[in-house]
């Protein structure tokens, strides 16, 4: 399906959750956030659902994200039952990687692609001020754990402040070359100001040709990361929150005061 400017729509990332096992100084305060109470936290069968409905319409990626998605219990289920759903393409997750040495068998054999994993920095005193709790080796073991079971290939998301040419950026472009891993350099965004530009190496950004959605875990369809409209799936309806969202979906971003990073997906 088209919207307006003539863009096609076959990309929605799915939040499965606000909550988070890190802290990082970018998407949340140190004492975290008050988490979406449970019975407002959309289910894995209305998911199902929406992503039905997504397959009609044209739809075929999706990307699972959160907050942290393995911190949402029985995520590997929701994997399984996304992947059997005739039409869909492509299945793949982004995460902070803390859980993904627990996780990656199970999603795997689940039907998971592959992923991406946030990664500042190879640095362990500068990627535990970041996270403020988490702890680079978990993430390195994540990595081996995501290769080993063919969750590949795997994606580097490397937040910068300005450049790539960073120093702490450098060693993640530098540790991504020596394991044959992708990276994409995401410069710090603000929701509220509209400030974003492109991402390097990826497609994010890129508004004149966005082909995506977005489903945050409080089960609404957002049609830019950048911009306060959303469209409830249990009020309107899987494809016509789809299709509303698609129809008003902005020619560019401008700003988002109601969205937070770590409840829409980033």
């Amino acid at each position: 399906m088209f919207d307006k400017f003539n863009r096609e729509i076959t990309y929605l990332r799915i939040s499965v959750t606000d909550r988070c096992n890190l802290r990082c100084t970018y998407c949340m305060p140190e004492c975290g956030v008050e988490a979406m109470s449970h019975d407002k936290v959309i289910r894995f069968e209305e998911i199902v659902e929406v992503v039905k409905a997504a397959v009609s319409i044209g739809i075929s990626k999706f990307r699972i994200t959160g907050g942290e998605p393995l911190v949402r219990k029985g995520i590997v289920s929701l994997v399984k039952m996304i992947n059997e759903i005739p039409g869909v393409k492509e299945l793949v997750m982004t995460t902070n990687g803390i859980l993904l040495e627990k996780y990656a068998e199970e999603l795997a054999a689940a039907g998971m692609g592959r992923v991406n994993v946030s990664l500042d920095t190879i640095d362990p005193e500068e990627y535990r001020k970041i996270t403020r709790v988490g702890s680079l080796d978990q993430v390195f073991k994540g990595l081996q754990a995501a290769e080993k079971h063919g969750l590949t290939p795997i994606k580097l998301n490397c937040v910068i402040q300005h450049s790539s040419d960073e120093k702490h950026a450098q060693g993640v472009r530098e540790f991504a070359r020596e394991k044959g891993y992708a990276v994409q350099f995401i410069r710090q965004m603000n929701l509220e100001a509209g400030e974003f530009s492109v991402v390097e190496g990826g497609h994010g950004g890129d508004c004149p040709n966005c082909n995506r959605l977005r489903l945050t875990a409080d089960g609404l369809i957002h049609p830019c990361l950048f911009s306060d409209k959303g469209y409830d799936v249990r009020k309107l309806g899987p494809e016509e929150a789809l299709i509303q969202a698609i129809e008003n979906k902005p020619e560019t971003g401008s700003c988002n005061v109601s969205g937070k990073f770590y409840n829409i997906g980033g």
